[in-house]
């Protein structure tokens, strides 16, 4: 073989290293990204449902140790993540303020009763647990009535199951692309070494033999890709975490942790698995049939 073709060949050959690379560093940066919305999708949803909240309003000759005893009741319960007791007075002074009217001068005497406001835990703010953790309050002598909108409960839990849902499909059509555009990049790359391996199969080298020598590179390749992917996923974070503070904490070490983990071995078995079948394919192919 001439020295030019030489250059030639090992040129073609880097070049289909770096784009197996860059492609496998697009779609495991994308599946990152993926991976990201769906944990914050998570969080988002819990946040929403655990500002899902029902009032528990008192009985008007309550004394206030027992609205004490009752508030200490409802924040060791598995299913509550906070409560607060609003006063008669407080109430009032938030309705002055929601009215724009003080009709506690008008009416001369104060008609609120003193309450509580409990948050649920996001595993629990759903119309069924909530009927039935309103049953258990309502068992006590000294609750007036337990309020919430039954509606918005609903309508929030639905809205919520549905994107949820849209969520998950979008992301299973997304990796079978990605797993798609993974494997025809190596394929390319193992198929500009074709002749290659039909000569080493030719000289009575081992199908072991001559596969080792891609999956380590194929390895290598998902590693690399999987490094730049994980930069690129962390300085987006990092961007994201700056907008949505509320939503996106940059401390969040255990996810840093899985999503490292998990970038690090999903690259590497896509890498592996698609060279594995590309190379087996030429190993497998009549040598007229090569060109």
């Amino acid at each position: 073989m001439s020295r030019p073709e030489e250059k030639y060949n090992k040129r073609r050959l880097q070049t289909s290293y770096l784009t197996s690379i860059v492609s496998i560093t697009l779609v495991l940066f994308m599946l990152g990204l993926l991976g990201i919305l769906l944990y914050h999708a998570n969080r988002v949803s819990d946040y929403v449902k655990e500002n899902i909240g029902f009032t528990v309003i008192m009985n008007e000759n309550i004394q206030e140790t027992r609205i004490h005893e009752l508030q200490r009741s409802l924040s060791s319960a598995c299913y509550v993540k906070e409560s607060r007791y609003i006063t008669r007075e407080e109430a009032a002074k938030t309705l002055m303020k929601d009215l724009g009217e003080d009709f506690v001068g008008f009416l001369g005497f104060n008609p609120l009763l003193p309450s509580l406001e409990v948050r649920l835990k996001a595993g629990y703010a759903n119309s069924d647990s909530i009927a039935w953790i309103e049953k258990k309050i309502l068992a006590d002598k000294d609750v007036k009535e337990v309020f919430y909108q039954k509606s918005l409960v609903n309508v929030i839990n639905e809205n919520l199951r549905r994107i949820s849902l849209i969520i998950l499909g979008f992301s299973s059509i997304l990796l079978i692309i990605a797993m798609a555009l993974i494997n025809n990049t190596i394929r390319l790359a193992v198929y500009s070494r074709r002749f290659l391996i039909k000569t080493m199969q030719l000289v009575g080298a081992t199908e072991n033999f001559i596969r080792k020598p891609f999956l380590l590179t194929a390895m290598a390749h998902g590693v690399y890709s999987a490094i730049i992917a994980l930069v690129l996923l962390t300085g987006t974070l990092f961007l994201a975490g700056r907008e949505l503070p509320d939503f996106i904490n940059v401390q969040d070490y255990k996810l840093y942790l899985t999503l490292f983990l998990t970038v690090t071995v999903l690259g590497m078995v896509i890498s592996l698995i698609s060279t594995f079948f590309a190379v087996r394919k030429f190993l497998r192919t009549r040598s007229e049939y090569l060109y």
